[in-house]
């Protein structure tokens, strides 16, 4: 399978790039906890249910570790962490908590593997390839495309 996706015209008049058009990932479905159960019990010994206990728990486990302060790091998968979203102040006796800090985000970022040519590519993204959406061509103002077209690309 590969990613699909559909040709995008940029309407942002504030954009450097207006008017241009751009490949637009498109999502298909979601794949949740409970898909993910079904998928793992099918590849391994362990019972659905074993499954989504084990991920649950992985979800408030990692929360705690993360609002500790803690850098949460799956093997294989990537990292996260939290991240503070806000505004600077011009000096620290100036800098006041409810003023300069706007919010909080998590930050992921996938694991990477280097090649011998030393070039990175995420592991989510090592082998992955795209596809154009079928029975697209034109571009339209609202970004939808008309044709049959399968114009394919690696990541």
């Amino acid at each position: 399978m590969a990613v699909l996706y559909r040709l995008q015209k940029n309407n942002n008049p504030k954009s450097t790039s207006y008017g241009n058009v751009y490949a637009k990932a498109v999502i298909t479905d979601t794949a949740d906890l409970q898909v993910l159960a079904d998928r793992i019990q099918r590849n391994c010994t362990a019972k659905r249910s074993d499954v989504l206990a084990v991920l649950t728990e992985l979800v408030e486990v990692m929360q705690d570790e993360l609002q500790n302060g803690h850098k949460v790091k799956l093997d294989g998968f990537g990292s996260f962490k939290i991240g503070i979203r806000g505004t600077s102040a011009e000096s620290v006796e100036k800098f006041k908590v409810m003023e300069n800090v706007k919010g909080l985000r998590v930050n992921f970022q996938p694991e990477v593997h280097i090649d011998t040519n030393k070039k990175r590519t995420q592991m989510f993204l090592s082998g992955c390839k795209v596809m154009e959406m079928p029975k697209h061509t034109e571009v339209t103002d609202e970004g939808t495309s008309n044709s049959g077209d399968d114009n394919n690309a690696q990541g």
